[in-house]
């Protein structure tokens, strides 16, 4: 060995033993926010250097649609050194003189999702069955796309209103989701209910239970995936990534209940929202939809994990609401070891907001250690 072999190697140890096991390795991790409401500049870069300090790599940014916030605000996110991804909700839009009030979607009562939302009122699902729906989205994805800051666009709410809401959140809006009812269950509207006769002789407006005739649920699915595959083309254009917040599965959740076949998208990466308590779950379910999700993309893109914290740990026992709900401080090691041995690239926080110094501490510990994928 050359004498500048064994200087290079020596050099090596010495830094290598001058550094800590945090700075030797740690998980990839990201975080869902948003803003920046009236937040200073000054705010944001405390804010953001805070995160990288304790260890985010990325985020998924949520402020709207207009470029301008997210040149801003992105400036100050790659200051800090992270990723900055723009988070902007797909099918989920209020009215707009740009969005035609046709291009909403229909329940099976014959309701639209504009006049008559489900559950909540910001349900304003469009239909992803209409031209003029792809051309609004990719219009405003590529222009948020096309700013230098922004790394990549991160589509929410890609999918149908929940026909069945996750079991923890029956008790909340008061009903027993036994079955997929007509007033939760979209798409019926004139397109629709055309293009599938069409496509397979069937007019499903007469059908006694549509439940049950697969090729009409797999009918969305592919409008779905057709829209962001769709919208994938277009915004890789700008040179940019397109990653995706999906409910879990996707076959054992996210297809029955949104209508998402997420493992025939052709994105960059999946994030996953194992939400373990809506599903009325301990920490360690997140190790099967973890290997789920791994098992149907076949590992062909990251898949990041994504934990849904408890932001007031003292109260969860006596909360009422499940979206105040979420895993305790001793239940973040147990999340995230069950969604790294089981083939996740990493970790998603929803939110950095809602963690406490309690959750720091323990998500500290279990973001550095090394963990070896189950066979």
């Amino acid at each position: 060995m050359s004498k500048s072999n064994i200087s290079f190697l020596l050099a090596l140890l010495i830094l290598l033993s001058c550094q800590t096991p945090e700075e030797v390795h740690k998980i990839p991790v990201y975080a869902w926010m948003g803003g920046p409401g009236e937040s200073t500049d000054e705010e944001l870069i405390i804010k953001f250097s805070d995160l990288k300090e304790k260890g985010l790599d990325g985020l998924m940014y949520n402020g709207g649609q207009d470029p301008a916030t997210y040149k801003r605000v992105g400036k100050l996110v790659k200051d800090a050194g992270m990723e900055f991804h723009a988070w902007i909700p797909t099918m989920v839009q209020k009215k707009t003189p740009e969005i035609q009030a046709e291009w909403y979607g229909v329940n099976g009562k014959g309701e639209s999702a504009l006049d008559k939302p489900a559950y909540v009122d910001y349900y304003t699902f469009l239909c992803p069955n209409h031209q003029g729906v792809y051309d609004f989205l990719a219009g405003m994805y590529t222009a948020v796309a096309e700013v230098e800051e922004v790394d990549g666009i991160h589509l929410d709410y890609i999918r149908f209103p929940d026909v069945i809401l996750a079991k923890g959140l029956w008790e909340k809006y008061g009903l027993v989701m036994d079955r997929e009812y007509p007033e939760y269950d979209y798409c019926y509207g004139t397109k629709c209910v055309a293009d599938f006769k069409a496509l397979t002789g069937i007019d499903i407006t007469t059908v006694d239970d549509p439940s049950q005739v697969e090729s009409w649920k797999q009918f969305r699915y592919d409008l779905i995936t057709q829209m962001v595959n769709r919208l994938s083309d277009q915004i890789h254009k700008t040179g940019k990534t397109v990653t995706a917040a999906v409910f879990p599965g996707p076959n054992s959740i996210a297809k029955k209940i949104v209508r998402q076949e997420w493992d025939k998208w052709n994105i960059d990466a999946f994030y996953p929202m194992h939400y373990n308590d809506f599903y009325l779950e301990d920490p360690e379910w997140i190790s099967e939809v973890t290997k789920e999700g791994i098992e149907a993309t076949e590992g062909r893109v990251p898949l990041y994990s994504g934990l849904f914290i408890c932001p007031e740990p003292e109260k969860r026992e006596v909360e009422k609401d499940p979206e105040n709900h979420g895993l305790l401080p001793e239940e973040m090691g147990i999340a995230i070891r069950a969604s790294m041995e089981n083939g996740a690239n990493g970790i998603c926080l929803f939110t950095p907001d809602r963690m406490t110094d309690s959750h720091w501490k323990a998500f500290k510990e279990a973001v550095h250690y090394v963990y070896e994928v189950r066979k």
